[in-house]
C-alpha cells in the first residue's frame, strides 16, 4: 500500500499500485454502464449530441448519488420491477421505431410499415415517470406497513 500514489519506483523499476488498478476498474464499470444506457436513450431521441451529453452528465451524477441512493434502496423494494417494466417499454419502442422506418429488405420488402405505431417522446417520458412513481409509492407503502407491525 502506497497511499494515493498511482505508481512507485523500486530498485529502478516502476510498478503500479492498487490505487491505479482501482481507478482502472472504476473506469471500466463507468464504461460498461455508459454502453448499456446508450440503447435506452436512443429509445427517446436520435440526436447523437443529446445521447452523448446525457450519458456524460448521468455518469458524473451517478457517482455522487450512489451513497444517497444506497440507503434508499432498502426502502424501494419494487424499484427493480419498475425498472424492468421501463426497459421492456423502451425495447418495444425501439422495435416499433425500427419497423416504422424499415429499410431491411427481408421485412416487407424493405418498404415502410406505416401501420406500426410511432410512440412520441412525451408519451415515453410520461410512462417512465408514472412507472417510477408507482414503484416508489408502492415500495414506501410496503416498507412503512412492515415497519409499523
Amino acid at each position: 500500500y502506497h497511499g494515493d500514489r498511482l505508481t512507485v519506483v523500486k530498485n529502478g523499476k516502476r510498478f503500479v499500485t492498487p490505487m491505479l488498478l482501482t481507478i482502472v476498474a472504476i473506469g471500466f464499470v463507468d464504461l460498461i454502464f455508459a454502453v448499456d444506457s446508450i440503447p435506452a436513450i436512443y429509445g427517446l431521441t436520435n440526436e447523437a449530441y443529446i445521447v452523448f451529453t446525457a450519458n456524460a452528465f448521468a455518469l458524473m451524477g451517478l457517482r455522487q448519488l450512489f451513497f444517497l441512493i444506497g440507503g434508499l434502496l432498502e426502502r424501494l423494494v419494487y424499484l427493480a420491477q419498475g425498472l424492468s417494466v421501463i426497459l421492456a417499454f423502451i425495447g418495444v419502442k425501439l422495435v416499433f421505431h425500427a419497423l416504422h422506418v424499415n429499410e431491411l429488405p427481408f421485412i416487407n420488402g424493405g418498404q415502410l410499415l406505416l401501420w406500426v405505431p410511432e410512440i412520441p417522446i412525451s408519451l415515453s417520458l410520461l410512462f417512465i415517470l408514472a412507472t417510477i412513481s408507482v414503484a416508489t409509492v408502492a415500495s414506501l407503502l410496503k416498507t412503512r406497513s412492515e415497519h409499523s407491525e
